[in-house]
């Protein structure tokens, strides 16, 4: 028994040999198996770039996207990053990131102009940035109708009410533009009243969001083609400027119920010349108080005398230093051709009429009664 166990010790290291031989072998992948494992992994990589990129073309060219309609705001052309946001916020572009890269490359940043704008998700990206433009057919219109007898402040309000502007842009603008009107050419810059009595009531049509100048400017080439050279030349044969003409239709504009315009023209020009005595030459006109009045309050009798203003025409002699409104035609041709009476005060009556009267006793008859 001995020597059997002596002849099998030398087979056994051949035993696990062998054994470990078999387990490499088994390990052992072969090149078709790599092959496919690589191709495989192309193809999963080149589905998911070929998903992302088609996703991406479909938002770049509008394909196979939601139909949805939205309003684009421009409040400033160098805010191009809130009209980005806006366009992803309202479902109009998907990838901010693509939009912008498109816009860098097509200079596309460079074309929006300030507006309100109404974009479909079905606009391609070079379709939203032309449609963005100060030409665009997708600017958003609003009829505005400005009153006769507002003032500057009160027009620039309305304006910002109906999204044209703000009353801040406005202002600068009026304010600092240089507009290049014969008309304006003596008035100075610095305060936005500068053009009080030439921003011309009427219907506009505005763009949502338009450049103030070009609002303003609407308005006072509305004014310049109203206010035609047989009117000025008028107004010069009066014996007055346009502004001075324009400060007595204002007044005209503010005090009238609408049907006597040119009688209470009447009353003004008697005061200013002083034709039959008795008022020295103050207008002693309410309305003009009321201009330089804060808002809402309303003219007491303690402001003829406290008012401390050029405007206060119970303690100065005169016209006021300009407009205190925007008159309407009716009010500049009622300053151009007054009625010709012996008035020198009127009343508002109870029955909502102007009564006038000559003298300062009948006057007086009529508002203690």
């Amino acid at each position: 028994m001995q020597r059997d166990t002596r002849r099998r010790r030398p087979e056994e290291p051949e035993r696990r040999s062998n054994g470990s031989s078999q387990r490499r072998k088994k390990n052992k992948r072969s090149p078709l198996s790599n092959s496919m494992m690589y191709i495989v992994l192309v193809c999963a990589v080149s589905m998911v770039l070929a998903a992302v990129g088609w996703s991406l073309a479909n938002d770049m060219l509008a394909l196979n996207k939601d139909a949805t309609t939205a309003t684009i705001v421009v409040k400033d052309e160098n805010d191009f990053d809130s009209v980005v946001d806006q366009l992803k916020d309202n479902d109009i572009i998907n990838y901010k990131g693509l939009f912008r890269l498109f816009c860098l490359f097509s200079g596309g940043s460079d074309k929006i102009a300030q507006g309100t704008y109404v974009l479909d998700s079905d606009m391609d990206y070079r379709a939203i940035i032309n449609s963005l433009g100060s030409n665009s057919s997708s600017r958003k219109e609003v009829s505005v109708t400005i009153p006769e007898g507002l003032t500057v402040k009160q027009t620039f309000e309305m304006l910002e009410e109906q999204g044209v502007s703000t009353v801040e842009k406005l202002n600068d603008m009026a304010a600092n533009h240089d507009y290049a009107f014969s008309f304006l050419q003596d008035i100075p810059l610095g305060d936005p009243t500068r053009l009080e009595g030439y921003l011309f009531p009427d219907t506009y049509e505005f763009y949502m969001g338009e450049d103030p100048k070009y609002v303003i400017n609407k308005m006072l080439v509305n004014f310049d083609a109203k206010v035609t050279d047989a009117i000025r030349q008028q107004i010069w044969d009066k014996g007055y400027s346009i502004g001075q003409l324009l400060t007595i239709a204002s007044m005209i504009e503010k005090e009238t119920d609408g049907t006597d315009r040119a009688t209470i023209a009447s009353v003004i020009y008697n005061r200013l010349n002083n034709t039959y005595g008795g008022t020295n030459g103050y207008l002693q006109i309410d309305a003009t108080i009321q201009y330089v009045l804060p808002e809402g309050e309303i003219v007491s009798e303690e402001d003829y005398h406290t008012v401390d203003s050029p405007y206060n025409t119970y303690e100065h002699k005169g016209l006021p230093p300009g407009p205190i409104a925007n008159p309407g035609m009716e009010s500049i041709m009622a300053a151009l051709n007054p009625e010709s009476t012996n008035y020198y005060y009127y009343a508002l009556g109870d029955d909502g009429v102007h009564h006038f009267f000559a003298t300062y006793s009948e006057h007086q008859a009529f508002l203690n009664s």
